[in-house]
């Protein structure tokens, strides 16, 4: 009897050491993503729905483009973190944990940094339309609208959704690639397929207003029921036809183009 004791308790601590690892990490997440909701809102208030940059300098401007990536996006991609994150924590300890993590956090980030690098000189160049000619607005708009709704039934979105959906294949091939920097190459090859299922989403909100926090809750949605819910694709669809629709509509109802049109004439 004290043979089996003794091999009990090693498989006791096995199985709830996981479990509490994993409720620490979701939990982080939702700290996470609850304090970048909160930031953002913040400074929506405080900002508006403007088109352009809303007189932001580059550097601010990326600080709450990541506020809102974080808050929009964390919640979709935590099962793939966390996974990654617990095989590092099994491999290693302490110091090197830490550094992986952050390697890993890093090139995922830095790929959503280079997007909004692009996202804020599109913005600073339809602000530079639309100032000079508001009614150009609605052209821009049907254009984001019909750019995004095209890419949202073209192949390259699913084969970056099917990658986002069962990710667990790729890991297991990201375990076989050796250091250095393996976690960085990480974090910056799933990145890459994160950006390419979701840039499109992110373009509506040019004409729809960065700074809309109604649009950006909508899309958090959007981006979270196509990876996690069985039926993701068909909704990914679904967009793709809604967002047509508008492209259609955006010409003669200004109403739908809130983030192309001068405060002023709102």
């Amino acid at each position: 009897m004290g043979t089996v004791t003794v091999e009990k308790q090693p498989l006791r601590t096995g199985v709830l050491m996981p479990a509490r690892e994993l409720a620490v990490a979701w939990s982080l997440i939702a700290v996470i993503a609850a304090l970048a909701w909160v930031f953002t809102a913040g400074q929506a208030r405080d900002m508006g729905i403007e088109p352009g940059t809303m007189g932001m300098a580059l550097p601010l401007f990326l600080l709450l483009w990541l506020a809102m990536m974080a808050a929009m996006m964390l919640p979709s991609v935590a099962p793939v973190a966390v996974t990654w994150a617990r095989g590092i924590a099994r491999r290693s300890s302490g110091a090197e944990r830490a550094v992986r993590t952050t390697e890993f956090l890093g090139g995922y980030l830095l790929v959503w940094t280079a997007f909004g690098l692009l996202a804020y000189g599109g913005l600073a160049l339809t602000g530079d339309w639309v100032e000079r000619d508001p009614d150009v607005g609605r052209w821009i708009g049907a254009a984001a609208f019909a750019l995004a709704g095209l890419y949202q039934l073209g192949p390259l979105k699913y084969v970056c959704l099917r990658h986002c959906r069962s990710p667990m294949a790729q890991l297991m091939h990201y375990a076989g690639w050796r250091p250095p920097v393996r976690d960085l190459r990480v974090g910056l090859h799933h990145g890459g397929y994160c950006l390419g299922c979701c840039w499109a989403l992110m373009v509506v909100l040019l004409p729809l207003g960065v700074m809309n926090l109604a649009a950006m809750a909508g899309i958090a949605v959007v981006v979270f029921l196509e990876k996690l819910w069985r039926r993701g694709p068909v909704l990914a669809r679904v967009a793709g036809v809604a967002f047509l629709v508008l492209a259609v509509l955006a010409p003669f109802q200004s109403w739908l183009l809130p983030g192309l049109t001068p405060g002023d004439m709102m």
